[in-house]
């Protein structure tokens, strides 16, 4: 396996299992039916539409911070020595 696709997944799937984890709390506690934006209007979506893109929300957070999290443990020189092409 290449080191990018092992870092990748390294990143991707303890994200995945923390944004279940956090899919399964919120909303226990949150019914998407009652859900509003901002101005008060109600949210029109099927509550699967609306747990699948708080899902994928959830996904995209935590990875974010995995991958900040594999940039700061990497030095200098790992930096500098990759080569983007």
């Amino acid at each position: 396996m290449k080191p990018t696709t092992r870092r990748a997944m390294s990143v991707l799937w303890p994200a995945f299992l923390m944004a279940s984890v956090l899919e399964i709390v919120v909303f226990a506690f949150v019914d998407p039916a009652s859900l509003h934006w901002f101005g008060g209007t109600p949210v029109d979506l099927d509550p699967v539409a609306i747990y699948s893109l708080a899902f994928l929300i959830f996904w995209a957070v935590v990875a974010a911070g995995g991958v900040l999290t594999q940039l700061l443990n990497e030095s200098s020189l790992e930096i500098n020595s990759r080569s983007f092409r």
